[in-house]
């Protein structure tokens, strides 16, 4: 594997509130705590279907999703929780929905990877690499028509920039300059295989230049870098421009799947990304910028309690009626899909 070496996005970190930083300490822990319980259940049998977690690549959810307003809409993978959470999804309604509860956003009938709330702008996570890439664009074509300022982000791992639905998309954006951005969450590993195996450049964003649109690689565990590349590229395509690549350097802190022991790669580069962990680095910054341990400490405790609020939100549910099976599933009315 090979390091960061190309990190070309000058931080502004000494510009914002503390308000603001503390929002991303928040969100990242909010989404931890969310992704380890959720390790816990499944242990026990708990939860329907497979889970992929994210943990270790929070600083990406909660940078990005900062940079959207309400109304800007976002796809993402088999392994995006804390995407959606990042973008306003409600725990509790995202608990009961790995619990296949009534109550969850698909009413259980999406499990982990096919939540879905079009009213946050969270077009669905999607079971299918690189699945989310053309929605993502067909989402930004509906905008560029309607005249709207909404912007489509289509968040997709490394893996997912190598088949060539990411190609035909990014290509279709840039030659009618749809309001996209594509973004890289490049943990390095698809499933197994490390992307430099199967790769033969040192960053995927370099890719851009064969479109001619702006590309560029950050250090994926800052969520202040990539909130500040990401914030770039949204407000190029509000402004008209057409779409933009951005790759955030992270990595997977456990397998592809939970269950998986990653024999695969080795322990020295796990314990070495492990020291990045952006959660206890994000924490030393804030120190560093005088803010009270306290305080950090009560957003800890508020967190761990949301979370466990959520847990007994989700066991209390009821389970669907069998009679529903269906319903929901099928539709010929979408208001994304359908131009009127």
């Amino acid at each position: 594997m090979k390091n960061i070496r190309k990190v070309v996005y000058k931080l502004k970190k000494q510009e914002y509130s503390k308000e603001m930083i503390l929002e991303f300490y928040e969100t990242m822990v909010k989404i931890r705590n969310f992704e380890v319980k959720l390790t816990e259940y499944f242990t026990k049998g708990m939860l329907y279907g497979n889970i992929h977690t994210s943990i270790g690549q929070e600083a990406v959810a909660a940078g990005a999703n900062k940079a959207l307003e309400k109304t800007d809409f976002i796809t993402t993978t088999h392994r995006g929780h804390g995407q959606l959470i990042a973008k306003g999804a409600d725990t509790k309604i995202m608990m009961a929905e790995l619990f296949g509860k009534k109550t969850g956003y698909c009413g259980g009938k999406g499990g982990s990877m096919h939540v879905a709330d079009v009213s946050l702008g969270i077009l669905g996570s999607n079971g299918i690499v690189g699945a989310g890439i053309p929605i993502a664009a067909g989402s930004a074509l509906a905008s560029k028509i309607r005249g709207t300022k909404e912007v489509t982000v289509a968040i997709f791992g490394d893996a997912a920039s190598n088949q060539g639905v990411f190609h035909e998309s990014v290509n279709m954006a840039a030659a009618w300059k749809l309001p996209a951005v594509f973004l890289i969450e490049n943990n390095n590993y698809g499933v197994s295989v490390n992307i430099h195996n199967v790769t033969n450049t040192e960053t995927l964003a370099v890719r851009a230049k064969a479109y001619d649109i702006p590309g560029e690689t950050v250090d994926g565990n800052d969520p202040i870098a990539v909130y500040e590349a990401v914030k770039k590229a949204v407000e190029y395509a509000r402004e008209g421009n057409g779409p933009s690549i951005v790759e955030c350097m992270t990595y997977r802190m456990r397998g592809h799947y939970e269950g998986d022991p990653a024999a695969y790669r080795s322990k020295e580069v796990t314990e070495e990304w492990a020291k990045k962990d952006p959660i206890d680095n994000f924490k030393k910054y804030l120190l560093s910028k005088g803010i009270d341990e306290k305080e950090i400490i009560s957003i800890d405790e508020e967190m761990e309690k949301e979370i466990e609020e959520a847990i007994k939100f989700a066991l209390d549910s009821p389970l669907p009626d069998p009679s529903e099976v269906t319903t929901d599933v099928y539709s010929s009315d979408n208001e994304r899909c359908v131009l009127r």
